[in-house]
């Protein structure tokens, strides 16, 4: 667990913690949250804001196969995902980004707040495999303008994610 990461109370306009942040406590995983202007929706601006290096700073993307199966990937920032090379990779027909307008009522989070913790439903979720030489990740705590700091390893284990070379 990083050693410089520890419990803190959520800094915004509402004091109310996201799920996301309520099941990190439920499990006593140490995180730190970091509040931002919630106009910036690029994940670049958001991580010159937290003065952090873009590889640090996770963006996270729903995705619908040719079987109308949901697949999450957790990716830095300033990367893309190549959805057929993934197809591909995973042994899928298609791989597609979900539709924004989809992104709420499936997931319970809204275009840039969307976090990897906390979904409406579980969902394979797949990092790409640079977050294994981290010691602590950016990902969103479940609101635009808040992003929560944690090691990336209890992220990938409290999701039961899967570690994957993705970019």
């Amino acid at each position: 667990m990083g050693q410089n990461l520890r419990k803190e109370s959520v800094i915004s306009i509402d004091m109310n913690k996201t799920l996301a942040l309520k099941i990190l406590e439920q499990h006593k995983i140490a995180y730190k949250c970091h509040a931002y202007d919630p106009t910036l929706v690029n994940g670049q601006e958001i991580a010159k804001v937290l003065k952090e290096n873009f590889q640090k700073v996770y963006k996270t993307l729903v995705t619908v196969d040719h079987l109308h199966h949901y697949l999450v990937f957790v990716i830095p920032v300033n990367e893309n995902l190549d959805l057929k090379k993934l197809a591909k990779d995973l042994n899928k027909k298609s791989i597609d980004m979900l539709k924004q307008k989809d992104l709420e009522p499936l997931t319970g989070y809204v275009h840039g707040g969307c976090s990897p913790l906390g979904m409406k439903k579980k969902f394979l979720t797949y990092y790409d495999e640079a977050i294994l030489h981290l010691d602590s990740v950016y990902v969103s705590a479940g609101r635009v303008g808040l992003q929560m700091e944690l090691n990336p390893k209890d992220l990938i284990k409290i999701t039961d994610g899967k570690v994957i070379k993705i970019i």
